[in-house]
Parts: C-alpha cells; structure tokens; sequence
C-alpha cells in the first residue's frame, strides 16, 4: 500500500519538534536536579545568583556579538553601489549573489546567531571574573611601580583585559563579515578596473579599523599593568628591562594608536588609503622597534654585564610581594646548631615531644583497620587515615582516625534494589592512639566496634556521606536498609530506614521521571519500592559538596572525618586563589601539592595543575555525614578576596564567631596550603638580593626515602611537638628541608596546627651551612645499612614475612635532631596486615632499634648527661646490711631499679630510665652469680664486683 504523500510530509516536522522536546527535557533535568540538590542542603541562593549571573553573560555578551556582526553586515549590503560595472569578477560574483537573495535575511541571522553562540559561553565562563570585579575590595597596600592598590591587579584589570579581548573579538567578526558582504556585493572590487573600494565601504571599514586602534591604545595601556603580574625570565613582575625600556615603549605605543585611530576616522571623509596605512605601517614599525628591538638591547648591553646589581630592586620586590602573597612574611627563622649528644636538662625540657611522638602511620595502618575494624567484607576504609587529636581523661592524645564506609557489596548480591536500596551507607567511626600500640603491634583503639564503643560519645554513627560513598542511593523507602551485622538478630543484620534531611525527596511521579532520566535507570521510575516518603541521595563526597556549594573556593585534597557535638562531621578546608597579585612569584598548584602520599594512595588528592601567586586559607567548611548538611565558616577574615566573594554570596559563608568550641578543638592547619608554603620558601628564605640571584643558598623538599618507588617529594607530617624557645608542646605540621643539590640536612620546619593565638605561626630551624647532618635519606641509609639493624630486619624477613617500613618522622629535640621510624611486619600471604614490631631511632651517630618507643629512646639516651649517683643515692647499691648475704642485697638492688626504672619511665626522663635498666641488669646478673656459688655450697659468698 503506497504511502500518501502527506504523512511523509509531516514525519520530518515530528520528528525535529520530538527531538527538541527531548533535548528541552534533558536541559531541564540537569538544571532542575541541580536545584534541588542545592535546595537540599541550603543553598540555592549561590546557584540561582551564579545561574543569573552566567545567563546574563551569556545573553548580554552574546546579543552584543550577534548584533554588532549582523548589523555590519546589514550596513554593508545596504551600502552596496546600485550599478556594478561589467567585469568577469562581478559576473562570477552575481551567481552568488542569485543565489543568496532568497535567504539572506536568514543567512545573517544563522550565521550571527551562532557567532553570538559562541561569544556568550566564552562570557558566561568569566562569571568569576565579573562576580571578582563587581565586588572588588581594597588591599590597603599599593604596588611599588604604579602607586594602585593590588585590589586594581587582583579584582579590575582581568575584567578589563576581558573587555578589551572581547572588543577585539567583536570587531574582527565584525570587519569580516563587512569585508565579505562588500565584497559579495560590489562594494569591494579586486579585479575590476577603477577604484577597489567604494567610498562608502571605505568609511565602513575605516569607522571599524579606527574602533580597532582605539582597542589597541587601551590594550597597551593595560599591557603597562600587566608587566607587574607577567612571568619573566627571572621572576614574576616587572624587571629591569621591563621598568626601563618596554614601560616607556608601551607609553609611546598608546600616543601612536591613538593617532592610527584618528586617522582612520578622518578616513571616513577623506577616503583615501594613503594616511591611515602610513600611520599602521608607523605603529607596526615602532612595536617592533621600541616594543621588541631597544629592550633587547637594553638587556644586553646594560643589564646583562651588570645584572644582580641592575636586577636588585625587582628581586627585592618580588621577594616580599611573594612572601606576602602566600603568608610567609612573619616566618620565624632560627639558627639551629644540632648537638650529638643531649644533656638531662634538654630531654626533661623535650619530654612533651618524645611522650607524643607518632608511631601510627596512617598511610599504612589502613589494611590493619580494615581487618581488625571491618566486621563485614562490605565495609572499608580509605587508603590513607587522619590525624586528629581528641581529649581523653583529661589528656588530648594524637589519634588515627577514619569512617567505616561502604566500600563494595557483595559478589552475586549486585542487583539493582541491593546496590541502590539497600546497602546506602556505613556505620560507626574508629579511633587509635597514635603514639602507643598494643603488646601484638596492633592499634590501640579507643573508638571502635559496631555499635560504636568509645569515650566519644556518638550519638548518630551512620555514614552516608564519605569519601567511599555510593553513586546514588534511595534511602527511605519501603524496602529496610542494612544498618549493621548483629548476630542476637534472628537475620543477623539490623534493618534501618533513613529519618534525616540529607538528600532530595522524590514524592511524586514527575520526580520519580526527572531522577530517572537523569540517572539513566527506569527503575527509579517503575519500582514500588519507592514511595513519597523516599529520597535520592548523589554527589555525596565531602570534597565535592564542598565545591559545588562554593564554586569560587579551591578545596584541600585531604578532608578528615572527626565527632563533635555527637556527630560524624568531615571537616574540609577551602582557599582563595588568585593569578593577579603583583611581582609575587607564580606556582603550580597540582605540582607543589603532589607527594608520596598523592601518588601512593586514591585517598589524598593533589590540586588541579591551576597557576597561582596567590594563596588564603579562608574558609572551613562541614559536611555532615548523615545529612549532608554543607556549612562555610569565615576563618581568615582580612582576606579581602573572601570578602568580594561575600559581597557576591552573602549569605553562603558563616561568621568565624559561629565557629562553636567542640568544632574549634578539631581544626588544623591544611596540608595543602602548608606544601605551597614550604615550596615557596624553599626559595623566599632567602631575602637579600644578591644571594637570591645567586641561588647557592636554595632548598629543596627531600623525596620520601621510605617509598623510593614513588620518587616524590616526602609529605608532611602532622605531630605534636615543642619547638626550641617553646614551653609547651602543640600540634603542629612539620616538614624538613634538604640543600638544593645535596641530601644532607638545612631546616626543619614546622606552622602551629592548633587554634589559638599562636596558629599558623612558622617556624623554621635553619642548620649551620658548615656542617654535614644527615637528612631523611642519608638517615634511612644509615638505618638500613647499619649491620646490627640489617640482621635484625633480614630475621624479620625469615618465615615469608614483610617489613614495611613506617613514616620517617624528624623532631627536633634536647637541642638536636631525633629521627624515630615505625617498623612493621605483615605476613606475605593470606589475610596479612601491618603490626608494629619495632622501632628505629637515631639521634646524632647513635642508632638504636627496639621493640619501643620507650626501649629505643632509652637505647639513644643511655647515660647521656649523666653523671655517676653518688653513695647515698637511693638508686645506688649500698653495703650489705649486718647479717645479710649478696644474694639478698642483690634482689634488693633489683627491686630497687627496677622501682627507679618505672618512675623515670612515668617522668619521661629517659637518661635516668637508661641508668636504672643498666643497675637492674647489674643486679640480675650478681643475683645469678651469688644464687650459683650457694649451689656450690659457698657457707657466706662475698658479694660479686659489680658487672660492667
């Protein structure tokens, strides 16, 4: 049966309107889900204001580009000459031209409309930009070359320098679509005898060329202020050459444009080539003399014979605008001259750093609390732990800290329901001491188990958002959710249904339809599993909530689980970042912040490969682990760029006073901004001129000896510790320095991690230049080639077992340089994971390898300081009271230093601790030798010489 005409007719029109339709719907899905994934937790207002603000862009730009372009080409084709002449060019032409006339109304509207396309998403993608300049806030400080305050650099020109592109942009479109209409039309004529161009297409052109010159005077005037954020061939911001030669040139370059400009729109009447292409001949000319020739001729005949004295104000200027621009203007730098050995009055001064020193990796331990904290195969943890710090009886200790999530459901349970219904989210928070372990090397727990056993207190210990979570989830619906393995229920598992906010409720079917096509899954759709009561939970990572909420901030790469106030909360730190401060030197961010632990594990996460000059930690942030909830907290408030960011959102970010107590226990100084930091002033401790040209005097951050396969740079470590001059010890982020092009030894630093009125001081220990200290390789060296500690890690091998060598931590304590390093053991095979079996330690030429901490220390210590008791000492054998026998004054002197032992152990004094362990075996070893001679029949033995 032959199709009617008709139907074909219609099918292609049904088809294009079903087609947009569906593709109206999917554009609606995604803004629609978006909103309500914001509306969920609070703050719709950020998306709707960075939706309108980025639509208006896009609009306003776009229309300007599409207007502009058609309206020339309008103007164009009405300015066509009404009589062409007869030539082979205007012949071949009106073919063209005859075959345009039908649709050229449409073909200037497709054609400006799709240019304009394209202009309004390159708009819409500065909204940043905008939002920066329309809420752009004084620094208070100028810049030392041109008297503007760096908010002018930071907040003004980037908007301008986008206004001035665009403007070039539109009027190069716009010229070219001119040109060719006038051509198309006769209005330009290349082949034709007589003139080329008709006056009025010659006043055409000239009004947009002389618009174009007047671009290219307020692109060089801009250019003048660019030289302050450029990078050079030494260093960011202007230099010798630029200040003397290309600043001048840039002046000059403006007067000449401006001319060019005038010309052409004198062309307008005059109408002749001659002047205008003079005067573009005489700006090309003079860009390239005074713009590119005379300054490489003043940087090769007056800088380079004399460049660090030339150079040394710019270098003055680019070492204190960098140190400001990412916080290091009040680093605190000591001189350090490390001691072999310690005196008794220096280790009682460190004993607040050797009582917390860290053995628990928390890069390594992970597969220990996976096996002793997992309880189900379906659980896990991240790859890499935390540290925090927790005030337990009385005492606040160093903890490892992680979240039991769900990590994988069971193989032949992977079914729809299963996967997206059920098994929704983990359960329960574990916590070890950091500084101690068990008698079997395993973590000492203080926080573990199901239901969750601990001083903490959890009152809602479920984990829905994490770093391990789920896709999606639909929680609350008809079917139970897993809450945990309990063997007294009769199906051995607790059922749980979701009573939070967290999560975007799908009541009715419309909801239902829009999750579903945004999820791909009909299902969500078609399953009366789902009632009005569910909701759908996605985009659930910590870090990623955190930077669809604030999309102006960067987040660390490291978010940290910790419970305040009876709940789970990650605690994520967010910066602001700029490109635009003046002379300050430019870094890279996903560079500086990769480390061993960023190329080791998925847990930690370097920063995107972002340029930067300029770093704030501004804002901490939450992110509930039940309910998602996101919440900003001003933390440094004289960032001025926080400051536009809130003028721009106002109400996204709370004040630092909402900051409540329990939640300020548990902030620290981010890592993140710490590596930028300690790589910046790798180079910017050096402050004079001269040696920072010179660059003898440059450190490095040393690669992590204990992951040499990574071949990065080692992390740092968080600990507490006193610093030299500091009665107390704080929580702090450490790193260390070695020089440049050696392995030895330079500086230690360390930034207190902890609230209060010393946080985010820095301090660095600088090591005298003269002398040779072991740094964390040659140290790791020494501890793997030593023969005594070869043997004993080759008998820990034996039996197809694995060493795992712990981080290499440094402390600067008693005056010098205490090295202590974890040593774990895990079998080859089967189900292993890492305990701590032992401990290395090195301080000076001493190394010491004990099952302790306290063994090892004692070891290093030994007699250290000390000085021989004298007779009445209580620690001291004493004669043989009137009646007795060596075997009795023997046993006593044992219990006596073993009495001795225990107290200085409780005291911390290691020396004494070392001295008493020392008579204790003196003791056993006369108990022994008098217990043998009574065997012998011996009626009263003297007492034996005491035993070296």
């Amino acid at each position: 049966m032959a199709t009617k005409p008709g139907r074909g007719r219609a099918l292609l029109p049904t088809l294009v309107v079903l087609g947009a339709l569906a593709i109206a719907f999917l554009l609606f899905t995604g803004f629609y889900t978006e909103w309500r994934w914001f509306q969920s937790i609070d703050f719709e207002g950020v998306y709707m204001a960075t939706l309108l603000v980025r639509g208006g862009l896009f609009a306003g730009f776009g229309l300007l580009m599409a207007a502009a372009v058609a309206a020339n080409m309008v103007v164009a084709y009405r300015m066509r000459p009404p009589f062409r002449a007869a030539s082979a060019e205007q012949a071949s032409l009106e073919r063209y031209r005859m075959a345009l006339e039908p649709s050229k109304r449409a073909a200037v509207i497709v054609s400006a409309s799709l240019l304009g396309l394209f202009a309004g998403g390159s708009a819409a993608a500065e909204w940043r930009t905008f939002l920066l300049w329309r809420n752009a806030k004084e620094f208070g400080e100028t810049d030392a070359q041109f008297g503007r305050d760096l908010g002018f650099f930071m907040f003004q020109l980037p908007w301008l320098r986008f206004l001035v592109s665009f403007g070039f942009a539109v009027v190069i479109l716009s010229l070219i679509a001119a040109v060719v209409t006038h051509y198309l039309y006769g209005g330009i004529r290349l082949q034709t005898p007589g003139h080329r161009t008709t006056p009025s297409a010659t006043a055409h052109i000239s009004v947009l060329l002389g618009i174009f010159m007047l671009l290219k005077a307020a692109a060089y005037w801009l250019d003048r202020y660019e030289l302050a954020v450029q990078d050079g061939r030494l260093l960011t911001g202007l230099q010798y050459t630029d200040a003397q030669a290309l600043l001048p040139a840039k002046n000059i370059l403006v007067v000449i444009a401006l001319v060019c400009a005038a010309l052409f729109f004198v062309n307008v009447f005059r109408r002749t080539w001659s002047l205008p292409i003079i005067g573009a001949g005489l700006l090309l000319l003079s860009s390239f003399a005074i713009g590119i020739v005379y300054p490489a001729i003043v940087q090769q005949f007056q800088v380079r014979p004399a460049e660090p004295a030339r150079e040394s104000p710019y270098i003055q200027r680019n070492i204190e605008a960098t140190r400001s621009a990412y916080g290091l203007d009040d680093v605190q730098v000591t001189d350090y001259n490390a001691k072999p050995a310690p005196a008794e009055s220096d280790l009682q001064a460190a004993l607040g750093t050797t009582e917390n020193i860290r053995l628990l990796d928390p890069a390594l331990i992970s597969p220990t609390y996976r096996q002793l904290q997992q309880i189900r195969g379906f659980y896990g943890f991240p790859d890499s732990l935390d540290v925090d710090r927790y005030e337990i009886d009385g005492r606040v200790r160093d903890s490892v800290v992680a979240v039991r999530e769900l990590d994988e459901v069971p193989e032949g349970q992977q079914n729809w329901a299963n996967l997206r219904l059920v098994y929704t989210h983990g359960f329960g928070f574990v916590g070890a001491y950091g500084n101690t372990a068990r008698a079997d090397g395993s973590p000492d727990f203080f926080e573990a188990d199901i239901p969750p056993e601990g001083p903490l207190g959890i009152e809602q210990p479920r984990i829905y958002f994490g770093e391990k979570s789920p896709f999606y989830s639909i929680v609350g619906s008809q079917q139970p959710e897993l809450d945990f393995p309990d063997d007294s229920s009769p199906t051995g598992q607790r059922d749980y249904s979701y009573t939070g906010k967290g999560g975007v409720q799908i009541s009715n079917l419309f909801d239902r339809l829009v999750f579903a096509t945004k999820f791909q899954e009909g299902n969500i759709l078609l399953s009366d599993l789902i009632d009005s009561d569910s909701r759908i939970m996605w985009d659930r990572q910590p870090r990623e909530r955190v930077e669809k909420a604030a999309p102006w901030l960067t987040v660390d790469g490291d978010p940290y689980p910790t419970v305040v106030d009876g709940r789970v909360v990650w605690i994520v730190d967010g910066y602001t970042t700029s490109n635009q401060y003046p002379y300050s030197q430019r870094t890279t961010l996903g560079e500086v912040t990769t480390d061993a632990l960023t190329v080791t594990t998925q847990s930690v996460l370097a920063q995107r490969p972002d340029p930067v000059n300029y770093i704030r930690n501004s804002v901490k942030a939450t992110v509930d682990a039940y309910d998602g909830t996101v919440t900003l907290y001003e933390w440094d408030r004289n960032d001025p760029m926080l400051k536009a960011w809130r003028g721009a959102f106002p109400d996204a970010v709370q004040p630092y006073e909402e900051i409540s107590p329990e939640l300020m226990q548990h902030l620290r100084y981010p890592e993140d901004l710490f590596k930028v930091q300690r790589e910046i002033l790798s180079q910017y401790h050096v402050q004079d001129p001269a040696a920072f040209y010179g660059g003898q005097d440059f450190w490095k951050v040393p690669e992590d000896p204990t992951k040499r396969a990574a071949r990065a740079a080692q992390p740092p470590y968080y600990l507490t510790l006193a610093m030299p001059g500091q009665s107390q010890a704080s929580f702090s982020l450490t790193t260390t320095f070695a020089p440049a092009k050696r392995e030895t030894l330079a500086a230690f630093m360390a930034v207190n991690a902890q609230p209060g009125e010393d946080f985010g001081t820095i301090r660095v220990l600088q090591l005298p230049r003269s002398t040779t200290i072991p740094g964390p390789g040659q140290v790791q060296n020494n501890f793997e080639s030593d023969p005594e500690v070869s043997s004993q890690l080759s008998l820990l091998r034996r039996g197809g077992s694995d060493v795992e060598l712990g981080n290499l931590l440094t402390l600067p304590v008693a005056g010098g340089l205490l090295y202590v390093e974890p040593v774990y053991v895990r079998a080859a095979q089967g189900e292993s994971f890492p305990l701590l079996r032992k401990v290395l330690a090195s301080y000076g030429n001493e190394i010491a390898f004990e099952d302790t901490i306290e063994e090892a220390l004692s070891a290093l210590f030994r007699g250290d300081g000390t000085t021989t008791p004298p007779p009445n000492d209580p620690g001291t054998p004493t004669e043989p009271p009137a009646g007795g026998d060596a075997l009795t004054q023997a046993l006593a002197d044992a219990q006596q230093a073993l009495t001795d032992s225990e107290a200085a152990l409780q005291a911390g004094d290691f020396a004494a601790y070392g001295e008493a362990q020392q008579r204790l075996a003196d003791a056993i070893a006369r108990a022994a030798a008098a217990a043998g001679a009574e065997v012998e029949a011996a009626p009263s033995p003297e007492p034996s010489a005491p035993s070296a």
